[in-house]
C-alpha cells in the first residue's frame, strides 16, 4: 500500500479537486482507495456527495472522544473517504492525533491499495511525515516560478502541473523551462478545464461527472502513471538523479 500526500505549492492550486479526481481514477482501475482530508476547511467531502451541514469527520470524532474510524464513509465499492469534520477553535490540536499509528492500523487491515491525503498548503508537515511520496501542485505562473527558489521539495517529492493554459505564451515558456530544469516534474500535465469546476458544484469527482472531458482523460493518465511509478513505495530521489 502506498500513502501519497497531495499539497498545493500555495493556496488555490486545485489540490482538493485533483485529489478527489485521482481517487476516482484509481478506483476505476480496480484499485482500493481511501482518501483522507487533512484540511480544516473540510471541503474534500463535498466531491463525494456529503451534505454540507453534516459535522462527521475524523477530527470532530477525535475531539469528541469518539473512534475516528467510524467517521469513514463509502462512496464507491473501491473508494472510501474520511472527512476532516467540523472544527472550532475549542476542538483541540491537530498535532495531538497520532496519524502515524492510525496509518499503521489502516495498513494492517490490508483493505486499501492507496491512501491519498488532501494536505493544506499552509500546514503540509503532518501529511509529509507519514507519506511515502508527496505531490506538490504548481501553476505555470511567475509567482510559482519565484517560489520554487524559496521552496524545499519534500523527501520523495514531485511537482505536478495543474490548470495549464496552452494559449498563454508565458505558461508555455515556464513549462518549457521547468521541463528542462525540474527533474522532479511529473510528465503528466493537467489542463484548465471547466469540467473540474463543475464537478464540485455537482458534488462528484470530475471523472464521474464528465468522464469524456479533457481533464478526466488526463486524470486517468495520471492514475495509470501512479500505478507504474508509485504503486510500491520507494525512494523517488533515486529515480530522478
Amino acid at each position: 500500500m502506498a500513502v501519497i500526500a497531495l499539497q498545493g505549492f500555495r493556496g488555490g492550486t486545485g489540490t482538493t479537486s485533483v485529489t478527489a479526481a485521482l481517487a476516482w481514477g484509481l478506483a476505476q482501475l480496480n484499485e482500493k482507495v481511501l482518501v483522507i482530508d487533512f484540511s480544516p476547511e473540510n471541503l474534500l467531502r463535498l466531491h463525494f456527495g456529503m451534505p454540507f451541514a453534516q459535522a462527521r469527520g475524523w477530527h470532530y470524532a477525535h475531539s469528541a472522544g469518539e473512534h475516528w474510524q467510524q467517521s469513514a464513509m463509502r462512496y464507491h465499492s473501491h473508494l472510501d473517504f474520511l472527512p476532516y469534520g467540523y472544527s472550532s477553535p475549542e476542538s483541540g490540536n491537530f498535532a495531538k492525533f497520532d496519524w502515524g499509528k492510525a496509518i499503521e492500523q489502516i495498513k494492517n487491515t490490508g483493505v486499501y491499495d492507496w491512501i491519498l491525503i488532501d494536505s493544506p498548503a499552509a500546514d503540509p508537515g503532518p501529511a509529509q511525515a507519514i507519506a511515502d511520496s508527496t505531490l506538490v501542485l504548481v501553476h505555470a505562473d511567475t509567482q510559482s516560478h519565484i517560489r520554487l527558489h524559496q521552496h524545499i521539495l519534500p523527501a520523495n517529492g514531485r511537482y505536478l502541473l495543474n490548470q495549464f493554459v496552452p494559449s498563454s505564451q508565458l505558461q508555455q515558456d515556464i513549462l518549457l523551462l521547468w521541463q528542462e530544469t525540474l527533474p522532479a516534474l511529473i510528465p503528466v500535465i493537467l489542463h484548465r478545464d471547466e469540467a473540474m469546476a463543475e464537478s464540485l458544484a455537482a458534488k462528484q469527482p470530475v471523472g464521474e461527472w464528465k468522464g469524456n472531458s479533457k481533464i478526466s482523460r488526463e486524470m486517468n493518465t495520471l492514475a495509470n502513471w501512479f500505478l507504474l511509478n508509485l504503486r510500491h513505495p520507494k525512494d523517488v530521489r533515486s529515480q530522478i538523479k
